[in-house]
């Protein structure tokens, strides 16, 4: 009875399960049509405003549209109305060149004829007159190339002169030089006139050892308490004067004391060279030299040239190709190294045949130096052909070195001579009237004559008489050639 009971509860009860199921399932039903019927009207919405959208684009496209067909028709009407235009400016062109060939044929026959009646009267046939008209166009145009020679020499002068003289005088102002004192002979001073007679030694014996073992001449002359020791090898007129100096301080001079104190200086000389060497080196901060080099290096140390100290130029020649180097972002160690080794030849010039500038690359090659080094030194008087910037430069310092006042001294012979084959090279070109050294020979000053040279004239003879010059004469520096033209009208009132 009671399984009866609880059997009709449980089906009353998923009766009622199932009921209510329905009830959810028709108002999930309703909620999902209405959900689906919102959907659906958004999505019209979206439609027709999007299909609003498209239409009022297309509707701006066909518009623009229209207006490029309307502008396409008006670029027709106006390219149609230009070729029109063209057709009838061909057409009046056509018309003007057959007048213009007509016109022509009648200007050639007027200018054979006016051809014949000028011919007639000059009296000059058509290649007379060519010939003429040449003359002058050649005369005209040598006027136009002297110009156009100064013009191109002021620009020049103006860039490439003002650039080198900048960097040579920044060389020349960092770089602190002596003047010449040197001198080809040695004097030795004596503390009395008596001295003389102890030097010669009985039956002159004293003086001829002195001689033997110095390899010097001892000149004895009227000069008071004064030797004089003259000879062509610095080094051993330097050993002279050191072991006369002693020998007359000992007081003590006789043949035996004489070989004694001259060998004992040769190795004090030798020491000292060796130490001028090192010293030379390091002063210009050159490392790594052969031992040869440096003791050729200290020889030039009693070495003069024109009365310049041969070591001390050297040091200034590789001092200003180091400047010069430095200022154009070249190799400055390569410079200074051929500015110290450049005259090295020097040494031992008098033992050896040839210019110092070829016995110094043989020397330099022979220790091992680089062949830019090698070509510096060789070339630096033109000997060789310069391989690098730096071989120029040192060139250019070896000729600051030499021509800045006070550094070399000339025989007044050889100067007279170079100021008078000066005047001469001038001299001998056309239209000079006078030629003038002046400046002690670092200008040359030329008249000439006005009717023979004109201006233009004036440039080209600067140029020939500077190259002349170059060309046969050896001069340090350089030398300005001025040209000096005057005309002078001169009457007398009556």
């Amino acid at each position: 009875m009671a399984d009866s009971r609880h059997i009709s509860g449980a089906k009353r009860q998923a009766e009622a399960l199932l009921a209510e199921a329905d009830k959810d399932a028709q108002a999930k039903r309703r909620e999902a049509s209405l959900e689906a019927k919102d959907e659906l009207i958004r999505a019209r919405a979206q439609f027709e405003e999007e299909s609003k959208s498209r239409r009022q684009e297309l509707l701006k496209l066909e518009k623009r549209l229209a207006q490029r067909g309307d502008n396409l028709d008006r670029k027709v009407e106006l390219l149609e109305h230009k070729e029109q235009g063209l057709v009838e400016r061909d057409k009046q062109l056509a018309a003007e060149e057959t007048q213009v060939e007509e016109h022509g044929r009648e200007l050639r026959a007027a200018l054979e004829e006016e051809k014949r009646n000028l011919q007639r009267i000059s009296g000059m046939t058509v290649q007379d007159a060519k010939r003429l008209l040449l003359s002058r166009m050649e005369e005209e145009v040598t006027h136009e190339a002297a110009v156009m020679v100064k013009r191109t020499e002021d620009e020049a002068a103006r860039t490439a002169e003002k650039r080198a003289k900048h960097i040579i005088s920044l060389a020349i102002q960092r770089c602190a030089a002596e003047h010449t004192v040197e001198s080809t002979v040695s004097v030795v001073a004596l503390p009395n006139d008596e001295m003389k007679g102890r030097i010669i030694g009985r039956e002159g014996r004293n003086i001829r050892a002195f001689e033997t073992a110095t390899g010097m001449n001892v000149i004895i002359d009227d000069t008071p308490e004064a030797v004089i020791l003259s000879g062509f090898d610095p080094v051993r007129r330097e050993i002279a004067r050191i072991a006369l100096e002693r020998l007359i301080a000992d007081g003590r001079i006789h043949p035996a004391r004489i070989e004694e104190v001259v060998e004992k200086v040769r190795g004090e000389v030798a020491a000292t060279i060796q130490e001028e060497g090192e010293r030379a080196a390091l002063e210009c901060g050159v490392p790594n030299l052969h031992d040869e080099e440096i003791r050729l290096l200290g020889r030039l140390r009693y070495r003069t040239s024109y009365g310049q100290n041969v070591l001390q130029h050297s040091i200034e020649v590789a001092y200003l190709a180091s400047m010069m180097a430095a200022e154009l972002r070249l190799d400055e160690r390569l410079a200074k190294r051929a500015g110290l080794l450049h005259d090295l030849g020097k040494a031992v010039d008098h033992e050896v045949e040839g210019s110092h500038a070829q016995i110094g690359a043989d020397l330099v090659r022979r220790y091992g130096e680089p062949d830019a080094v090698i070509n510096a030194v060789g070339a630096h008087h033109a000997d060789d052909e310069p391989a690098t910037i730096e071989a120029v430069l040192l060139q250019a310092a070896d000729a600051i070195s030499a021509a800045r006042p006070g550094a070399r001294r000339e025989t007044l012979a050889t100067y007279i001579k170079r100021l008078e084959r000066l005047e001469q090279i001038a001299d001998s070109f056309k239209g000079v009237a006078k030629a003038f050294a002046i400046q002690a020979g670092r200008e040359v000053r030329v008249m000439v004559k006005p009717d023979q040279v004109d201006d233009a004239g004036a440039v080209m003879l600067a140029r020939d008489v500077a190259k002349r010059v170059e060309e046969e004469l050896e001069y340090p520096g350089q030398i300005k050639v001025m040209i000096i033209r005057e005309t002078r009208a001169i009457d007398y009132a009556k």
